[in-house]
């Protein structure tokens, strides 16, 4: 058992996980990927794959298995006629315990 232990879950505040999840994705693929059990989130930039397990965990009272996460790089536009630059974010794609599901149509209490 030495090399495998568990590492067990970040404290982290209630208030840091309301801010480490932004908002769900609501697009065709996001929507396909619910039936096989994931569920697609932005967070913040800083956020790392175990303080999102624990958000999300604590926030929806789901079981999370795995976390994969993406970093989409903003792209170079012009606004109003002068160069600007979209933000850069991020996706985690959370992918939950058999049989189990996160209403996004209902708000956090």
């Amino acid at each position: 058992m030495s090399g495998l232990q568990k590492k067990p879950a970040p404290k982290i505040s209630r208030e840091r996980m309301y801010q480490t999840i932004l908002a769900p994705v609501v697009t065709e693929k996001a929507t396909l990927l619910t039936e096989q059990g994931q569920v697609t989130f932005r967070v913040t930039l800083d956020a790392t794959k175990p303080e999102i397990k624990a958000a999300v965990e604590t926030l929806f009272g789901v079981n999370v298995v795995s976390v994969n996460t993406i970093v989409t790089k903003g792209k170079a536009k012009r606004f109003r006629n002068r160069p600007g630059r979209r933000s850069d974010t991020k996706k985690a794609m959370v992918r939950l315990a058999e049989g189990q599901s996160i209403d996004l149509t209902t708000g956090l209490a």
